[in-house]
Order: C-alpha cells, then structure tokens, then sequence
C-alpha cells in the first residue's frame, strides 16, 4: 500500500475560498464550540467508547483536527464493558479565567466536569457538578457579576419528562450546585423535546439556543430574556425548509476577530450518525437568523458558501483516518467499544498488533469489549487492512468489524490449530448473532477489504496479496446504533476465556470506491 496516495475521504473547503456542507461528513455528534483568539475548539458526545468525548480545534471553522480526549476511561467501573447508548451524552465547552471547562452529562450518572489550562494536554478527572439521574445537555455561564449557572434539559428515557430547561446556580469554579434552581422554559406547546441548551448574553439580553421537535424532524429555536430566569421570548431561527438538510439541529454559536457570526449544528443522516454543517448567521433586531433565504427571521441551511473571514488562509485538512501505525500512541481516530487496558494493544514502527482477550463464548460480536473502531469518514468508501495471523491461538478470533445496530465481521477462526473464516452478523437488540462459516484461511497474512456503499450496503473482499482480492461472505445492510452512526474497525479477543495469542495489522487505509 502506497501511503504517498492516500487522501482524506471527506474535504469540505473546496480550496477557492468557498466550502461545502458538512464540513464533516464524520459523527462528532451534539458538537458544541468556542473561540479563543484564532483558535476554535471543538468537543462531542461519544456515548460509551474511550477515550471519550473528542476535543477538536480549527483555525477558521472549516478545517478541523483531532486534537485530544476529554476523558481517558469513563468513571464508573461498568463502562468496562459497552453499554450501548449510554456514558457521554451532550457535553459543552466553555473558557473563564483562564481554565478551560468542559460540562458532560452522564444520563444515568449526574452532571460532570473536566477542566484544563491547556486543551491540547491532560484534563482533570471528572467531578460531579450535580449526581443526579436524567438530567442532561448542560452548558454553564458566567454572568457579568461573577454569578454561575447552568442550565439543562432532560432525558425522558431516565427521568420520566422531557421538553422543559431547568437554570440552576453554581459555584463560580464548577465545584457543584448551589441549592435549587427553577425550571425556566416549557417547549410543550410550540418546541416539544425541547433540549440542548446553549446559555449566551449579547446586548443585555440572554440567550438560549436550543433544538426542538425532534433529531430528524427538528428545527433551531432561539429563547431570550432580559432576565436569566425568564420569562423568555421565542424564534424559530433556522429549519429545514427548502434544502436537502433534515432537521437542522444542536450545535453552537461563534464568531471570528473580523465579527462575523457562525452557526455549527449537526445533521442526522443515519448510519453515518450526526454530521457537522456549518452556517452563516447575522443579527437582526436582537435575533439571531441563521442560514439563508430567511423569511421572517428563520433561514435554512447551506449547502456551499463563502468560507469565514478568519484573516488568514490555512492548510486544507480533516481529520486522521488511514493508519499506519508509525507512531508510538494509538492515533485519535481511534476508540474502543468500552473502557480500554493498556495491556489491549501496543503500536509503533509500522505495526500495530492486538493482543487476544479473554471473551465468554457467548458473547455478541457488538459487547466485545476491545474492539477498536473509528467513525466513518464519509457516505462511500473502502478501507483494507493488512492482518498478520500467524501468532494466534486456540481459541482466537481476529480481523475486521462493522460495529452499529445492525453488525457485522470477517473474522479469522483460530479452532483444532487450522484457520477458518467467518462472518457474524446481528443486531445489538437482539440476541440472533448468525454465525456463517466460509472455509479456510489458507495463508498466515490476508488482506480484508470493507466496502461501504449509498452509506448502507456493506461487502467483503479479501485475498492474500493486496492486488488480487476477491468477494467473500455476504453483502448486509448496515444500520446506526443507540445514538450513534456505524464505526469500523478490528478485533482480536479469545473465545475459550483465556489469554489468547496476537494479531498484526500493518496498515488500515481508507481509499474512494472503484
């Protein structure tokens, strides 16, 4: 595999001052944002993986990078093993006095922050803002005075109630809650499912940007009030309407030195989860109206406009997909299905090699624990990896995965000391893996190719030198996960419940359909 012609799959700055929605066709999901000079920071939900909550940075809002993880291993012992749909949900980032916070919400946990002076290095630990279940999506604020606070919504899966936002005050430095606070909006009548809340304060008025009316079906709302606890006016500042862009949804309000005004939300277009798209948006009569052909104050998005006026014209990039594992530290595109050990794996010099844990016969291909995966980088692609078999064990299955709601591997089958090939397919709902044998593997290095197509129809092909592969196993329809679009990646685990042997991979790249 050449690595000088591989490219990223998915460039939105279209390299003549212009750029194209998404700007990342990648699941970074309920993203939320800040500007901090020319630096803009970036960080997402990312549910049960780790390290959690990706941290990105940009430097004129269209060209963005992974640059660390908020969380290293989620807090709580049972995130050792996935629990799909829950850990990181909706988190925000904000800056104040020098320390970077970042709030993330655990629905089932409480409310919890990290912090730093130094976004590209370690954050604290988390801490509980409040422990409390069902309350989620929180952003804090500082007012004028030094006050604190921060305002919620809620899940009604945990809590039993949805479509309301809660405005608490804390302490100045994040440390907890101080007493109760009051419910401050009821979206019942005209924004159900209400959430997402994000606190500004421009020109004396304060500001809540918030979705309502669902994930796909949804719109932007913007509330604002001369008085933090309300009440608060409502607009509708941005929905669909005649663009291709369902449910315009979550996301954050920045701007640039020059003062211009930006949007970035997420779109869900299934099994490549929630995608980022980026909007213009100016101010009219102390209301914000984002995208364009607004009528009456609501725009709709775009699907190609003028980049941001940041002063300056940067690198045209996106972030990391392809490894080759030259490195000495796993690469940020990638997570693990739950809390990861260091003992999972070890990488440098061109070679990453997983080491096969002990894993319950029974247990699904999804709930493996040490699968490491990555989001897709686009809506088509390949990725082919490189899978050295030769040291592994009775016991062993290794190769590739499609980990989502409806998943799927091509897996190697070490049984009775031959190598066979398998594909598993099921759903992580149910308990219906389908186990189909495909023969022999008949050389001790295979070369696995993952095919996605009209982001749905996933294929296998594999041979034993890189430029002969043929079809293999069957084509299946891929489908999102609980929250989240579909990741692909390896796996290497033992199904006799013991330490197993290894498996080497030297590269996985990501290259355009035929």
């Amino acid at each position: 595999m050449d690595k000088n012609n591989i490219q990223k799959m998915w460039i939105a700055d279209q390299g003549d001052g212009t750029y194209k929605n998404p700007i990342l066709y990648t699941d970074y999901s309920d993203p939320d944002a800040i500007r901090m000079g020319e630096d803009y920071f970036m960080i997402a939900s990312s549910f049960c993986n780790s390290p959690a909550v990706p941290l990105l940075h940009s430097r004129d809002l269209v060209n963005w990078k992974v640059i660390n993880y908020i969380i290293d291993k989620l807090p709580f012992p049972y995130y050792d093993k996935p629990k799909h749909g829950c850990g990181t949900w909706a988190p925000s980032i904000r800056f104040h006095e020098g320390v970077y916070y970042a709030f993330i919400p655990f629905p089932d946990e409480g409310i919890m922050m990290c912090s730093t002076t130094d976004p590209w290095g370690k954050w604290s630990e988390p801490s509980f803002v409040r422990e409390v279940v069902g309350w989620i999506d929180p952003c804090p604020f500082w007012d004028d005075d030094g006050k604190a606070y921060m305002v919620t919504a809620f899940a009604r899966s945990r809590i039993g109630f949805k479509s309301f936002l809660y405005m608490s005050p804390i302490e100045p430095d994040c440390s907890g809650v101080l007493g109760d606070g009051q419910f401050i909006y009821d979206g019942h009548a005209t924004q159900p499912t209400i959430e997402g809340p994000k606190l500004y304060k421009r020109n004396g008025y304060y500001y809540i940007f918030a979705p309502a009316g669902g994930v796909k079906p949804g719109w932007q709302v913007v509330l604002r009030s001369k008085n933090i606890y309300g009440p608060y006016e409502e607009k509708i500042v941005l929905h669909q309407g005649n663009s291709p862009i369902n449910g315009p949804h979550q996301g954050a309000w920045v701007d640039t030195p020059s003062g211009e005004d930006w949007f970035l939300h997420f779109q869900d277009v299934g099994n490549a989860g929630r995608i980022v798209h980026l909007q213009p948006m100016r101010w009219v009569d102390d209301w914000p109206v984002i995208g364009v052909n607004d009528v009456d104050g609501c725009g709709e998005p775009v699907l190609r406009y003028q980049k941001p006026d940041v002063g300056a014209v940067y690198p045209i990039d996106a972030p990391e997909d392809s490894d080759f594992f030259e490195s000495d530290k796993l690469g940020l595109q990638w997570q693990w299905n739950a809390n990861y050990k260091e003992d999972w794996y070890s990488v440098g010099e061109g070679k990453l090699t997983l080491y096969a844990k002990p894993c319950d016969p029974g247990t699904q291909l999804c709930d493996v624990p040490n699968l490491l995966i990555q989001k897709w980088p686009a809506p088509e692609f390949k990725v082919t990896a490189c899978l050295h078999l030769d040291q592994l064990e009775e016991g062993d299955v290794a190769g590739m995965v499609s980990q989502c709601g409806h998943y799927n591997g091509l897996l190697a089958i070490k049984q009775d000391g031959r190598l066979t090939l398998q594909q598993r397919t099921g759903n992580w709902t149910k308990d219906d893996e389908i186990r189909a044998d495909l023969g022999e593997v008949e050389q001790d290095t295979l070369y696995i190719c993952m095919k996605v197509k009209d982001s749905l129809l996933v294929s296998y092909e594999i041979g034993y030198d890189e430029a002969h592969l043929e079809p293999v196993g069957e084509v299946y329809e891929a489908s999102p996960g609980r929250w989240v679009g579909v990741k692909v990646g390896l796996a290497a685990f033992n199904e006799k419940n013991t330490e197993g042997g290894k498996m080497t991979a030297d590269y996985f790249v990501f290259e355009s359909l035929d």
